[in-house]
Protein backbone atom coordinates (compact mmCIF):
# COMPACT_ATOMS: atom_id res chain seq x y z
CA UNK A 1 0.00 0.00 0.00
CA UNK A 2 1.30 3.40 -1.32
CA UNK A 3 2.31 5.88 1.47
CA UNK A 4 0.94 9.60 1.01
CA UNK A 5 5.02 10.44 0.07
CA UNK A 6 4.95 7.93 -2.76
CA UNK A 7 2.15 9.55 -4.99
CA UNK A 8 1.81 12.62 -6.95
CA UNK A 9 -1.75 13.40 -7.41
CA UNK A 10 -2.66 15.50 -10.55
CA UNK A 11 -6.32 15.32 -10.56
CA UNK A 12 -8.11 18.76 -11.16
CA UNK A 13 -9.96 18.92 -8.47
CA UNK A 14 -10.78 18.17 -5.38
CA UNK A 15 -6.82 18.73 -6.08
CA UNK A 16 -3.58 17.78 -3.71
CA UNK A 17 -3.14 19.72 -0.23
CA UNK A 18 0.31 20.21 0.96
CA UNK A 19 0.79 17.35 3.81
CA UNK A 20 1.97 20.42 6.63
CA UNK A 21 -1.69 21.84 6.22
CA UNK A 22 -3.16 18.62 6.68
CA UNK A 23 -1.20 17.89 9.82
CA UNK A 24 -2.01 21.19 11.17
CA UNK A 25 -5.53 20.37 10.11
CA UNK A 26 -5.71 16.76 11.74
CA UNK A 27 -4.73 18.43 15.01
CA UNK A 28 -7.66 21.06 14.59
CA UNK A 29 -10.57 18.96 13.88
CA UNK A 30 -9.64 17.04 17.00
CA UNK A 31 -8.78 19.84 19.40
CA UNK A 32 -8.84 23.39 18.27
CA UNK A 33 -6.22 25.62 20.09
CA UNK A 34 -6.88 23.83 23.47
CA UNK A 35 -10.95 24.24 23.68
CA UNK A 36 -11.45 20.79 24.05
CA UNK A 37 -13.34 21.02 20.55
CA UNK A 38 -12.73 20.33 16.88
CA UNK A 39 -12.62 23.41 14.81
CA UNK A 40 -15.88 21.44 12.75
CA UNK A 41 -17.42 21.62 16.14
CA UNK A 42 -17.54 25.12 16.77
CA UNK A 43 -20.35 27.63 16.29
CA UNK A 44 -19.60 29.87 13.64
CA UNK A 45 -21.18 32.50 15.79
CA UNK A 46 -18.20 32.65 17.81
CA UNK A 47 -14.99 34.80 18.15
CA UNK A 48 -12.83 31.59 17.05
CA UNK A 49 -14.76 31.58 13.75
CA UNK A 50 -14.44 35.35 13.28
CA UNK A 51 -10.38 35.38 13.87
CA UNK A 52 -10.38 32.18 11.09
CA UNK A 53 -12.43 33.93 8.43
CA UNK A 54 -11.11 37.84 8.84
CA UNK A 55 -6.81 36.46 9.39
CA UNK A 56 -7.39 34.48 5.39
CA UNK A 57 -8.96 37.60 4.35
CA UNK A 58 -6.28 39.63 5.86
CA UNK A 59 -3.47 36.62 3.77
CA UNK A 60 -5.15 36.34 0.87
CA UNK A 61 -5.49 40.24 0.61
CA UNK A 62 -1.63 40.73 1.53
CA UNK A 63 -0.64 37.28 -0.94
CA UNK A 64 -2.38 38.96 -3.78
CA UNK A 65 -2.12 42.60 -3.02
CA UNK A 66 -5.83 43.56 -3.44
CA UNK A 67 -6.99 46.48 -2.67
CA UNK A 68 -8.57 48.03 0.11
CA UNK A 69 -12.02 49.12 -1.69
CA UNK A 70 -12.06 45.43 -2.49
CA UNK A 71 -14.38 43.39 -0.28
CA UNK A 72 -13.80 39.25 0.36
CA UNK A 73 -16.02 37.31 1.18
CA UNK A 74 -17.01 33.28 1.75
CA UNK A 75 -19.72 31.76 0.23
CA UNK A 76 -20.75 28.48 -0.70
CA UNK A 77 -22.50 27.00 -3.88
CA UNK A 78 -19.08 26.49 -5.94
CA UNK A 79 -18.32 28.28 -8.95
CA UNK A 80 -21.28 27.23 -10.33
CA UNK A 81 -23.13 29.18 -7.86
CA UNK A 82 -21.47 32.88 -9.22
CA UNK A 83 -22.48 32.19 -12.63
CA UNK A 84 -24.77 34.98 -12.75
CA UNK A 85 -23.79 37.50 -10.12
CA UNK A 86 -26.93 39.49 -8.96
CA UNK A 87 -28.51 42.61 -10.85
CA UNK A 88 -27.48 46.32 -9.65
CA UNK A 89 -29.24 48.97 -9.68
CA UNK A 90 -28.62 52.37 -8.47
CA UNK A 91 -31.58 53.49 -7.05
CA UNK A 92 -34.81 51.86 -5.90
CA UNK A 93 -37.88 52.47 -8.01
CA UNK A 94 -41.09 52.71 -6.54
CA UNK A 95 -43.09 54.99 -9.05
CA UNK A 96 -44.89 53.03 -11.58
CA UNK A 97 -43.50 55.51 -14.40
CA UNK A 98 -40.14 54.42 -12.88
CA UNK A 99 -40.58 50.95 -12.93
CA UNK A 100 -42.20 51.57 -16.51
CA UNK A 101 -39.10 52.88 -17.48
CA UNK A 102 -36.78 50.53 -16.22
CA UNK A 103 -38.61 48.29 -17.58
CA UNK A 104 -38.69 49.46 -21.11
CA UNK A 105 -34.71 50.77 -20.47
CA UNK A 106 -34.04 46.60 -19.36
CA UNK A 107 -35.67 45.22 -22.28
CA UNK A 108 -34.43 47.38 -25.07
CA UNK A 109 -30.39 47.34 -23.57
CA UNK A 110 -29.46 44.84 -20.66
CA UNK A 111 -26.95 42.67 -22.05
CA UNK A 112 -24.70 40.25 -20.12
CA UNK A 113 -21.60 39.46 -22.13
CA UNK A 114 -19.81 35.91 -22.21
CA UNK A 115 -16.39 35.02 -23.88
CA UNK A 116 -16.79 31.43 -24.58
CA UNK A 117 -13.68 29.64 -24.47
CA UNK A 118 -14.31 26.39 -23.48
CA UNK A 119 -16.91 24.03 -21.29
CA UNK A 120 -17.12 26.37 -18.17
CA UNK A 121 -17.41 29.66 -19.25
CA UNK A 122 -19.95 27.76 -21.66
CA UNK A 123 -21.77 26.59 -18.45
CA UNK A 124 -21.62 30.48 -17.25
CA UNK A 125 -23.24 31.77 -20.56
CA UNK A 126 -26.20 28.97 -20.92
CA UNK A 127 -27.25 29.27 -16.96
CA UNK A 128 -27.09 32.92 -17.69
CA UNK A 129 -29.88 32.26 -20.57
CA UNK A 130 -31.48 29.92 -18.66
CA UNK A 131 -32.49 31.93 -15.33
CA UNK A 132 -32.53 35.54 -17.33
CA UNK A 133 -33.44 34.91 -20.95
CA UNK A 134 -31.34 34.25 -23.85
CA UNK A 135 -32.38 37.87 -25.12
CA UNK A 136 -30.20 39.60 -22.48
CA UNK A 137 -27.26 37.43 -23.22
CA UNK A 138 -24.74 38.29 -25.40
CA UNK A 139 -22.04 36.02 -27.10
CA UNK A 140 -19.24 38.55 -27.40
CA UNK A 141 -16.75 35.63 -28.73
CA UNK A 142 -16.63 31.36 -29.18
CA UNK A 143 -13.43 29.68 -29.18
CA UNK A 144 -15.14 26.71 -31.76
CA UNK A 145 -15.53 29.02 -34.22
CA UNK A 146 -11.65 29.26 -34.81
CA UNK A 147 -10.83 26.21 -34.00
CA UNK A 148 -12.80 23.21 -35.89
CA UNK A 149 -15.65 22.99 -33.97
CA UNK A 150 -13.18 22.78 -30.70
CA UNK A 151 -12.20 24.73 -27.88
CA UNK A 152 -8.70 25.11 -27.61
CA UNK A 153 -7.53 28.82 -28.73
CA UNK A 154 -8.75 32.35 -27.95
CA UNK A 155 -10.60 34.55 -30.74
CA UNK A 156 -8.10 37.47 -31.68
CA UNK A 157 -9.52 40.47 -29.29
CA UNK A 158 -10.38 42.35 -33.06
CA UNK A 159 -13.07 39.74 -33.58
CA UNK A 160 -14.89 40.41 -30.13
CA UNK A 161 -18.66 41.59 -30.41
CA UNK A 162 -18.92 43.48 -26.57
CA UNK A 163 -21.88 44.84 -26.02
CA UNK A 164 -22.63 48.45 -25.51
CA UNK A 165 -22.50 48.86 -22.15
CA UNK A 166 -22.91 45.58 -20.78
CA UNK A 167 -24.41 44.72 -17.13
CA UNK A 168 -21.04 42.40 -17.09
CA UNK A 169 -18.50 41.21 -19.49
CA UNK A 170 -17.70 37.09 -17.84
CA UNK A 171 -14.63 35.36 -18.73
CA UNK A 172 -13.26 32.20 -17.18
CA UNK A 173 -9.53 32.89 -16.66
CA UNK A 174 -8.61 29.44 -16.91
CA UNK A 175 -10.10 26.06 -18.34
CA UNK A 176 -9.63 22.87 -16.38
CA UNK A 177 -11.25 20.44 -19.31
CA UNK A 178 -9.57 22.31 -22.38
CA UNK A 179 -6.56 23.33 -20.61
CA UNK A 180 -7.03 26.84 -21.67
CA UNK A 181 -5.48 29.89 -20.16
CA UNK A 182 -5.57 33.60 -20.77
CA UNK A 183 -2.20 34.61 -21.03
CA UNK A 184 -2.96 38.06 -19.72
CA UNK A 185 -6.16 40.55 -18.55
CA UNK A 186 -7.66 41.27 -21.74
CA UNK A 187 -6.30 44.31 -23.48
CA UNK A 188 -9.84 45.38 -24.62
CA UNK A 189 -11.30 44.98 -21.31
CA UNK A 190 -9.16 47.65 -19.42
CA UNK A 191 -9.70 50.98 -18.27
CA UNK A 192 -9.64 53.72 -20.94
CA UNK A 193 -7.32 57.08 -20.73
CA UNK A 194 -10.05 58.15 -18.38
CA UNK A 195 -9.50 54.99 -15.56
CA UNK A 196 -13.30 53.38 -17.15
CA UNK A 197 -14.00 50.10 -18.45
CA UNK A 198 -16.27 46.99 -18.82
CA UNK A 199 -17.64 45.66 -15.33
CA UNK A 200 -15.33 42.49 -15.69
CA UNK A 201 -16.39 39.29 -13.68
CA UNK A 202 -13.84 36.33 -13.84
CA UNK A 203 -13.92 33.09 -12.75
CA UNK A 204 -10.31 32.30 -11.64
CA UNK A 205 -11.37 28.88 -9.78
CA UNK A 206 -8.19 26.94 -11.17
CA UNK A 207 -5.18 29.42 -11.35
CA UNK A 208 -5.84 31.85 -8.66
CA UNK A 209 -2.60 32.16 -6.57
CA UNK A 210 -0.46 30.87 -9.52
CA UNK A 211 0.11 34.57 -10.97
CA UNK A 212 -0.13 38.01 -9.86
CA UNK A 213 -3.42 39.62 -11.66
CA UNK A 214 -4.45 43.31 -11.88
CA UNK A 215 -7.31 42.97 -9.45
CA UNK A 216 -7.98 46.81 -10.10
CA UNK A 217 -9.62 45.53 -13.48
CA UNK A 218 -12.43 43.69 -11.86
CA UNK A 219 -15.80 44.33 -10.87
CA UNK A 220 -15.43 40.78 -9.13
CA UNK A 221 -13.32 37.75 -9.07
CA UNK A 222 -14.80 34.15 -7.72
CA UNK A 223 -13.06 31.27 -7.41
CA UNK A 224 -13.88 27.37 -5.72
CA UNK A 225 -11.22 26.91 -3.36
CA UNK A 226 -10.55 23.18 -4.04
CA UNK A 227 -8.05 23.85 -6.69
CA UNK A 228 -5.05 26.24 -5.27
CA UNK A 229 -6.50 27.17 -2.00
CA UNK A 230 -8.35 24.92 0.02
CA UNK A 231 -10.82 21.93 -0.05
CA UNK A 232 -14.17 22.06 -1.37
CA UNK A 233 -16.94 23.59 0.12
CA UNK A 234 -16.47 27.27 0.02
CA UNK A 235 -15.66 30.12 -2.76
CA UNK A 236 -14.50 32.99 -2.07
CA UNK A 237 -15.56 36.34 -4.18
CA UNK A 238 -13.33 39.72 -4.48
CA UNK A 239 -15.69 42.30 -5.18
CA UNK A 240 -15.46 45.82 -5.15
CA UNK A 241 -17.07 47.77 -2.49
CA UNK A 242 -18.35 50.33 -4.96
CA UNK A 243 -20.63 47.92 -6.24
CA UNK A 244 -21.93 46.96 -2.29
CA UNK A 245 -24.26 48.78 0.13
CA UNK A 246 -23.85 51.79 1.14
CA UNK A 247 -22.20 52.79 -2.18
CA UNK A 248 -24.71 50.62 -4.31
CA UNK A 249 -28.52 50.45 -2.89
CA UNK A 250 -29.26 47.13 -4.02
CA UNK A 251 -33.08 46.46 -5.86
CA UNK A 252 -35.58 44.78 -3.69
CA UNK A 253 -37.28 41.36 -4.74
CA UNK A 254 -40.36 43.54 -5.10
CA UNK A 255 -38.81 45.58 -7.53
CA UNK A 256 -37.47 42.39 -9.32
CA UNK A 257 -40.12 40.72 -9.88
CA UNK A 258 -41.67 43.87 -11.57
CA UNK A 259 -38.89 43.96 -13.93
CA UNK A 260 -39.23 40.57 -14.42
CA UNK A 261 -35.80 39.48 -13.12
CA UNK A 262 -35.01 36.39 -11.23
CA UNK A 263 -34.25 37.27 -7.53
CA UNK A 264 -31.33 35.13 -6.01
CA UNK A 265 -31.34 33.64 -3.35
CA UNK A 266 -30.78 35.68 -0.60
CA UNK A 267 -27.31 33.28 0.91
CA UNK A 268 -26.29 34.08 -2.65
CA UNK A 269 -26.64 37.75 -2.10
CA UNK A 270 -23.27 39.98 -2.08
CA UNK A 271 -24.62 42.00 0.01
CA UNK A 272 -26.02 40.08 2.48
CA UNK A 273 -22.45 38.16 2.58
CA UNK A 274 -20.79 40.89 2.63
CA UNK A 275 -23.24 42.76 5.90
CA UNK A 276 -22.49 39.38 7.84
CA UNK A 277 -19.11 38.92 7.39
CA UNK A 278 -19.37 35.86 5.38
CA UNK A 279 -21.50 34.25 8.22
CA UNK A 280 -25.08 34.97 7.04
CA UNK A 281 -25.73 30.94 7.58
CA UNK A 282 -23.13 27.96 8.84
CA UNK A 283 -20.32 28.62 7.16
CA UNK A 284 -18.01 25.86 7.21
CA UNK A 285 -15.18 27.27 9.31
CA UNK A 286 -13.06 24.48 8.76
CA UNK A 287 -12.67 24.73 5.25
CA UNK A 288 -11.85 28.58 5.68
CA UNK A 289 -9.17 27.08 7.96
CA UNK A 290 -7.89 25.21 5.34
CA UNK A 291 -7.48 27.94 3.05
CA UNK A 292 -6.28 29.84 5.69
CA UNK A 293 -3.57 27.41 6.75
CA UNK A 294 -2.58 27.50 2.96
CA UNK A 295 -2.27 30.95 2.51
CA UNK A 296 -0.18 30.86 5.82
CA UNK A 297 1.67 28.78 4.17
CA UNK A 298 2.61 30.36 0.95
CA UNK A 299 2.91 33.46 2.66
CA UNK A 300 5.98 31.64 4.39
CA UNK A 301 7.66 29.95 1.44
CA UNK A 302 7.34 32.66 -0.77
CA UNK A 303 8.86 36.67 0.41
CA UNK A 304 7.30 37.95 -3.06
CA UNK A 305 4.31 36.70 -2.27
CA UNK A 306 2.26 35.43 -5.52
CA UNK A 307 5.33 36.88 -7.64
CA UNK A 308 7.36 34.12 -6.47
CA UNK A 309 5.06 31.10 -6.86
CA UNK A 310 4.22 32.65 -10.34
CA UNK A 311 7.77 31.64 -11.50
CA UNK A 312 7.89 28.03 -9.67
CA UNK A 313 4.63 27.69 -11.44
CA UNK A 314 5.83 28.44 -15.15
CA UNK A 315 9.01 27.06 -14.47
CA UNK A 316 6.76 23.56 -13.84
CA UNK A 317 4.66 23.71 -16.41
CA UNK A 318 7.78 24.39 -18.39
CA UNK A 319 9.16 20.96 -17.91
CA UNK A 320 6.26 19.22 -18.49
CA UNK A 321 5.53 20.83 -21.84
CA UNK A 322 9.14 20.45 -23.28
CA UNK A 323 8.66 16.88 -22.29
CA UNK A 324 5.73 17.14 -24.19
CA UNK A 325 7.20 18.72 -26.99
CA UNK A 326 10.20 16.33 -27.34
CA UNK A 327 7.71 13.56 -28.90
CA UNK A 328 5.26 14.76 -31.20
CA UNK A 329 5.49 11.73 -32.64
CA UNK A 330 3.26 10.42 -29.61
CA UNK A 331 1.91 13.53 -28.26
CA UNK A 332 -0.04 15.62 -29.34
CA UNK A 333 -0.57 18.80 -27.05
CA UNK A 334 -4.70 19.78 -27.09
CA UNK A 335 -4.66 24.03 -26.83
CA UNK A 336 -2.99 26.30 -29.37
CA UNK A 337 0.59 27.36 -27.61
CA UNK A 338 -0.63 30.70 -27.20
CA UNK A 339 -3.05 29.69 -24.69
CA UNK A 340 -1.89 26.96 -23.08
CA UNK A 341 -2.57 26.67 -19.88
CA UNK A 342 0.17 26.39 -16.92
CA UNK A 343 -2.08 24.90 -14.27
CA UNK A 344 -3.65 22.24 -16.61
CA UNK A 345 -1.67 20.14 -18.88
CA UNK A 346 -4.07 18.42 -21.79
CA UNK A 347 -2.38 16.35 -24.35
CA UNK A 348 -3.56 13.43 -26.63
CA UNK A 349 -0.97 9.87 -26.55
CA UNK A 350 -0.51 8.21 -30.20
CA UNK A 351 1.50 4.54 -30.77
CA UNK A 352 1.11 3.16 -33.97
CA UNK A 353 -2.28 4.85 -34.88
CA UNK A 354 -3.85 3.57 -31.79
CA UNK A 355 -4.89 6.43 -29.23
CA UNK A 356 -7.06 4.42 -27.14
CA UNK A 357 -4.79 1.76 -26.25
CA UNK A 358 -1.65 3.96 -25.54
CA UNK A 359 -3.72 6.20 -23.37
CA UNK A 360 -4.96 3.66 -21.27
CA UNK A 361 -1.13 1.90 -21.02
CA UNK A 362 0.26 5.42 -20.28
CA UNK A 363 -2.16 6.09 -17.06
CA UNK A 364 -1.68 2.30 -16.05
CA UNK A 365 2.27 2.96 -16.12
CA UNK A 366 2.01 6.13 -14.52
CA UNK A 367 0.07 5.22 -11.71
CA UNK A 368 2.62 1.99 -11.10
CA UNK A 369 5.33 4.72 -10.41
CA UNK A 370 2.72 6.93 -7.93
CA UNK A 371 1.85 9.34 -10.83
CA UNK A 372 -2.18 9.36 -10.05
CA UNK A 373 -5.58 11.62 -11.32
CA UNK A 374 -4.13 11.90 -15.00
CA UNK A 375 -7.13 11.19 -16.76
CA UNK A 376 -8.77 13.65 -19.12
CA UNK A 377 -12.07 15.37 -18.30
CA UNK A 378 -15.20 12.68 -19.20
CA UNK A 379 -16.62 15.00 -21.61
CA UNK A 380 -12.97 15.27 -23.63
CA UNK A 381 -11.24 12.12 -22.96
CA UNK A 382 -7.11 11.82 -23.01
CA UNK A 383 -4.43 12.86 -20.22
CA UNK A 384 -4.36 15.92 -18.09
CA UNK A 385 -2.05 16.96 -15.51
CA UNK A 386 -3.17 19.47 -13.42
CA UNK A 387 -0.37 21.12 -11.96
CA UNK A 388 -1.85 23.23 -8.96
CA UNK A 389 0.75 24.65 -6.60
CA UNK A 390 0.58 21.79 -4.62
CA UNK A 391 2.39 19.92 -7.19
CA UNK A 392 6.36 20.08 -5.98
CA UNK A 393 8.58 21.07 -8.90
CA UNK A 394 10.31 17.25 -8.06
CA UNK A 395 6.98 15.99 -9.31
CA UNK A 396 7.02 17.73 -12.34
CA UNK A 397 10.16 16.37 -12.67
CA UNK A 398 8.88 13.16 -12.41
CA UNK A 399 6.10 13.34 -14.54
CA UNK A 400 8.42 15.29 -17.07
CA UNK A 401 10.76 11.95 -16.96
CA UNK A 402 7.79 9.46 -17.10
CA UNK A 403 6.34 11.45 -20.45
CA UNK A 404 9.98 10.77 -21.91
CA UNK A 405 10.61 7.39 -20.90
CA UNK A 406 7.40 6.34 -22.12
CA UNK A 407 7.72 7.97 -25.78
CA UNK A 408 11.20 6.56 -25.67
CA UNK A 409 9.95 2.68 -24.85
CA UNK A 410 6.93 2.77 -27.37
CA UNK A 411 6.71 0.69 -30.85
Amino acid sequence: MPSRADITYFGAGPALLPTSVLENATQALLNYNDTGLGIAEHSHRSQYAADIINQAKTDLASYLDIPEDYEILFMQGGGSGEFLPSTIFEEEANQEELVSALKKAIDAELKLDYLVTGGWSLKAYQEAGRLLGPEYTNLVTDSRTVNQGKFGKIPDESTWKLSKNAAMVYYCDNETVGGVEFPKFPDTLGPDSNGEGPIAVADMSSNILSRGIPVKNFSAIFFGAQKNLGSTGVTVVIIKKSLLPPACPQPSAALMRKLGLPVPPIIFSYETIAKNNSLYNTLSIFDVYIAGQVLKKLLTTFPDKVDDQQAVANQKAEIIYKALEAHPNVYRIVPDKSVRSRMNICFRVTVNNDTEGAEAKFLKDATALGLTGLKGHRSVGGIRASNYNSIPLAGAQKLAEFINNFAQTQG
